[in-house]
Formats: C-alpha cells, structure tokens, sequence
C-alpha cells in the first residue's frame, strides 16, 4: 500500500525537475497594502528521505531545491510520505511595508513543523506536543516572522508527519491574521453546532421511537464531529489540548468511526440485507474494514492506517451511491433524499481521500470537501429521516385501511336484514357528506395556496393579477384612480447570503407585516417574488395620496428590524405608477412602476420615484 503514495512523489518531484530549467524562484515581494499572499507558487522544496539533515545541511544544498510549479491557493501535498521535506522562500520587504508577519502552516494534523526565521530564530510545532507548547495559540500552525529592515529574508521550513504530508502556506500581516481567525472560528462554530444540533435532535426521536437507525445517525454525527475537530485543529485546542496522543490518532480514528456508523446507517436506513442483498455483503465486509482502521493505529503504522482509511472511504462511497440508487428505484422510502445527501458527503470524502493519497491537487475546495459535503448531508439527511418516518406512517395507515375494510365486508355478509340495510345505507350517506365536506374543505385550501404567497401569506403573482385588473376596471368606471407601488428591499441579497435563507424568509415575513400595517383593508398588498412586494392603493384623491403612503413606507421599512436575535435594516427603494383612466394595461402599468423603482435606486436607493412618460 505504501507504493502508491512513494509513486506520487517521485512522479511530482520529476514534474518539479522538468519545469525547472535551471531557473530560480523570484521570492515574494511585499508591498503595501498586502494584508495576506498565498505561498504555494514562491516555494522550493527538498526531499530529506532519511529524515536526518540539519538546517546547515539543506543551506549548504541550496541548488537542489525545486520549484513547486503551483498557482494561487493551491498547497503543497506530498501525500502519505515518509520522507522529511524541507521548504524555502524568500521575503523582500520595502520601507513602506510593516515588519511584523505570521505565517500559518493550515494543516493541523502534520507531526513535526520546524522553522527558521531570518533572524535565525527556530521554532517548533506539532500534534505531538501539548496545545500549549505551539509559538502562536491558534488551531493551525502558526510562526511570527519579523522581517530585516532591508535585504532577502530567507525562511526555512522542516515538515514530517505520518498522515497525509499537505502544507498550505499563507503569509499575514498580523492584525489582518487576527480578523480572519476570529471569521474562521466563527464559521467552524457554527458548522459544529449545527452537527451538535442534529445529533440532539435524532437522539430525541431514538429515545422516543427506539429505532437504532437513529442512534446509529447520532454516533455517525458524533464520529464526523471527532475528525473534523481533528482536521480543523478545533479539538487539540479546545476539547484535548493536554492529550497530544490522541489528537494525534483523532483524525485517522474519527473518520474511521465515521465510516464504520455511516456504513451501519446506510444498511438500516435503506434496508439492503432485503433491497440489495448483494451490496448488502460489501456494506458489512466494509464496516468491518472500517473497525479495522478505528484499532489499527494501536498495533500498526499510522500511516498505514491513514492510507488504509482513505482507500476504504474511497470505496465505500461508491458502494453506498449504487446502494442508494438501487433501493431508489425500489421505492424504498427516503431512498431519493438519502441518495442526494449522501452522494454530497462521500463525494467529499472521496475526493480529500484521493487529495491525501496526492491523486487529486490540493485546492480550497478538494481541502474542505468533507466540510462542504458534510454540513449538505447532515440537513438533508434529517429530511430524509422525517420522509422515512412519513413512508411508514402511510404504510401502517394503508394497512389499518385495508384491515378495515376487510372488516366492514365481514359485517357487511352477515347483516341482511332490512334494517341493517338502512343503516349501512345511512352509515355511507354519513361518509359522503363527510368526504363531501372534506373535498369542499381540500378544494377552499388549495384555492387560497394558489393565490396565497406561502412565505408571507400575501396574495401571489395570479391573485394580483386579478385584483389590479378588477381595480383598473372600476376606476374606468367611477373615473377614479389607481396608484401601483412596486417595492423593491435595497440590503436584502447581502443579508440572505451572509446569514442565510432562514433569516431572509424572517426579513421577508417582517417586511409583509409592516407593509399590511401601513395599508388601508380595501388596498392590496402582494408579493412578486424574490424581494419585491406590490401595493395597489385605490379610491385616490390624487397622485399626492400615493406619494404619501410610499414615503410612509420608506420610513417604515428604513427602520431597523430584529430578526432572531439579530439587528438588520433593510431599507427599501419604491417606484409609483399612476392610472387614471384609457386603455393603459396592467403589464404596462407594472413596467412603468418597476421602471420608477429602478429611477429610486439610481437616486440612491432608499427612496420613491414616480414614473413620468
């Protein structure tokens, strides 16, 4: 197993020496401004394969060093190596540029990182020692680099590690290193409370309906929690900072436990001991070889049991998409959204299994795919539970109606007589009425979905339609006029995409309820779609009347709002289109309000227009 990993080296050490042509790195040059770099492309490396060169060995062989030959974000990755690596960079800095940086080596889980500063300090980090022996408190490896006032600043790196050998290096200034760690240990947190979240909540259902398929999903989220705790350097900082040992083993062993309970679950959840006997056997031999990799970093190589677990979540990720899809095509229920999160995360597991054997190149995404995978699979995979439990409720209920009607034939043989005839007759007349009112009720419901907003419970798109129709008719009628508000929200994308479709359907609902509130009973409020809202005001005494109300909703609107907790403002931009009287159509009445809406936001947003031929 140990072949394929060395195979990848030395295929990237001759693609190193073919493009090198003899030609050295140019270095990074600072300038000011540069808050981060990326230095994956200024970087030479050199082989140690014996693990034994000092800093003055590797100096005095300066020539050999190789070009790493990547671009952008991309990181080193040397695969499951057993060699040491050792990685050099030069800094030029002007007058201008700060002195101060840190350089973080994004890798928690690598076993030894040794550096040495210009100034010929050296520092030492790894997962082998105690959280609290690290240079920089923090879930990565983190190194201060003071840079000379002038001249190349040569930094030097040693990395060794059983695992996966992957090193991505950025380069900070030191305030800007601060504000995206506080950024990335907020996202981090909320992707492990939203696990801690979902592993509470299917522990609930487990205690209340006492169906392993749950506590196997609960140890599943627990194990994805462990290794990604491992992978996000979160766990040795937090939760095992005095257990070096076992932050060691966490990442291999969390994953492995991952696979093992994922395999359980995807056996008991889609049913493939009856569904798919065949991939029934490959699921049971696979968590076996899973359990395998849990124990085998006691009594073997860690780096065999690393390659040994990547190649079976490699595996079984193709084991578990065909299982899906076969029970899929049985009906089996939850099948289609179990198919769709699970193929998310084994999607991300299979690609950072094939980036850690250095098959795939290490990028942001093929570095968080787990992540990525996972948070998608978790929240699909309770819709998938709750459609399971939907499934076997209209089973049971399927059955309970068939026993009853077997039941009512029973009775039905043995009552001839003419009064049990009348009151069967009786009986179904009651059902009728019954089914009768259920079907008026059903038919009122799916009247008031067609024109109802579901979101918002505003009229839709078909129910204004026909409302401004009805109310352009009557004003040709009366002589009246007809004021069309289209409202469209100004900080509404940045909000949805920076906190999320749940807090944008709140600001969604919030902005319905304080149009309604600011609107006669006799006026409209609807909601297009998206954003944009729609108020149709009639019986106006003037143009005046719609100017009135639309200032009165910019102020409404600017008002700041609280959304779960959190303090928004939203702001809203309105266009105003008159009708009073001729042929004029509600299309074209919509366009000349939108085309007043786009007027506001030119002005500046937060604004009325009036549409003016």
């Amino acid at each position: 197993m140990l072949a394929v990993p060395r195979i990848s080296v030395l295929l990237f050490l001759l693609c190193c020496w073919l493009c090198h042509g003899g030609t050295a790195l140019a270095g990074v040059r600072l300038a000011p401004g540069v808050a981060s770099l990326a230095l994956a492309a200024d970087v030479a490396v050199l082989e140690d394969p014996g693990g034994h060169m000092s800093l003055a060995d590797v100096q005095a062989r300066a020539a050999d060093f190789q070009p790493s030959r990547l671009r952008g974000d991309a990181a080193i990755n040397f695969g499951y190596s057993s060699s040491a690596w050792w990685l050099r960079f030069d800094v030029e800095a002007g007058p201008a540029v700060a002195r101060d940086w840190m350089l973080e080596v994004g890798f928690p889980t690598l076993d030894r990182v040794d550096f040495f500063g210009p100034g010929g300090e050296h520092l030492s980090a790894s997962d082998l020692l105690p959280f609290a022996a690290r240079p920089v408190k923090h879930r990565n490896f983190v190194f201060p680099l003071r840079l000379g006032e002038t001249g190349t600043n040569t930094v030097w790196l040693r990395v060794a590690s059983e695992g996966s050998l992957t090193v991505p290096l950025r380069l900070w200034q030191a305030e800007a290193f601060r504000e995206e760690s506080h950024t990335s240990y907020a996202v981090l947190s909320v992707y492990f409370g939203m696990l801690l979240s979902l592993a509470l909540y299917n522990l609930l259902l487990w205690f209340s309906l006492r169906d392993s398929t749950y506590l196997t999903y609960v140890l599943f989220a627990a194990s994805m929690a462990v290794g990604q705790l491992s992978l996000n350097g979160l766990g040795n900082e937090f939760l095992w900072p005095h257990w070096p040992a076992w932050g060691n083993a966490a990442f291999s062993t969390g994953f492995a436990a991952t696979g093992l309970f994922g395999a359980l679950f995807t056996r008991a959840f889609l049913a493939t001991r009856r569904n798919a006997p065949r991939l029934d056997g490959a699921v049971i031999g696979l968590a076996a070889l899973f359990a395998l990799c849990m124990l085998a970093p006691l009594v073997a190589p860690y780096r065999l049991a690393a390659i040994l677990t990547s190649l079976t979540g490699v595996t079984f990720s193709l084991v578990a998409v065909i299982a899906g899809l076969r029970c899929w095509r049985k009906g089996q229920p939850g099948a289609r959204i179990f198919l769709l999160a699970w193929t998310l995360l084994l999607l991300g597991v299979g690609i950072v299994g094939l980036r850690n054997l250095n098959l795939l190149p290490t990028t942001f995404f093929s570095f968080y795919a787990i992540q990525i995978g996972s948070a998608l699979e978790m929240l699909l995979l309770s819709f998938a539970l709750a459609d399971r439990i939907n499934g076997l409720r209209r089973e049971k209920d399927l059955a309970q109606g068939e026993a009853l009607a077997v039941k009512q034939q029973l009775v039905g043989a043995l009552q001839r007589s003419e009064a049990s005839l009348e009151q069967r007759v009786e009986e179904r007349t009651e059902e009728l009425e019954a089914a009768n009112a259920r079907l008026r009720e059903n038919e009122r419901q799916l009247q008031a979905l067609a024109h109802t907003d579901t979101l918002t419970g505003l009229p839709n798109r078909l129910l204004l339609d026909a409302r401004l129709l009805q109310s352009m008719q009557q004003a040709r009628r009366t002589h009246g006029q007809v004021a069309l508000l289209l409202v469209d929200l100004d900080q509404f994308k940045p909000i949805n995409d920076g906190y999320g479709h749940a807090i944008g359907d709140e600001v969604l609902r919030c902005t319905a309820d304080r149009l309604k509130a600011a609107v006669r009973e006799v006026d409209t409020v609807a909601r297009l779609g998206g954003d944009e809202f729609v108020v149709v005001l009639t019986g106006l005494g003037g143009g005046a009347d719609a100017e009135r109300l639309a200032q009165k909703l910019v102020a409404s609107l600017g008002e700041p709002m609280r959304v779960l907790g959190l303090p928004l403002e939203i702001g809203a931009s309105i266009g105003i289109a008159l009708f009073t009287g001729g042929e004029l159509s509600p299309a074209e009445l919509m366009r000349r309000a939108d085309q007043a809406m786009y007027a506001a936001k030119d002005a500046g947003r937060g604004c009325y227009r009036v549409f003016a031929a």
